[in-house]
């Protein structure tokens, strides 16, 4: 048995019968939170991400405007907004590190 519960085993086999249902209440209310914690879903903190411009894009791939033009739909993280180029960072920074471990 943990430690932290040996506490709370002394105190079961100590109190009154009519502090009992007072402890169990509480034990209860332990019990769930613990449930929740280990059902609740897991949230994993949302990174922030920036669009870059072709021109920033461009100098941290270190390709050219017009080749990033040209082969703008060969990336995922481009986003056309009307007719401008922008560049997810996250995902230009996981392609330049896919890159390198090649």
């Amino acid at each position: 048995m943990r430690s932290e519960l040996e506490p709370a085993l002394t105190a079961a086999r100590s109190l009154s019968p009519e502090e009992l249902p007072r402890f169990i209440g509480e034990l209860e209310e332990v019990r769930t939170t613990a449930l929740i914690r280990l059902t609740a879903p897991v949230i994993h903190p949302q990174v922030s991400d920036s669009l870059l411009s072709i021109v920033e894009a461009a100098a941290t791939l270190g390709m050219s405007k017009s080749y990033l033009y040209r082969n703008a739909d060969k990336f995922s993280f481009v986003r056309r907004e009307g007719r401008a180029l922008r560049f997810s960072a996250r995902g230009v920074q996981e392609y330049l590190s896919g890159r390198r471990r090649r």
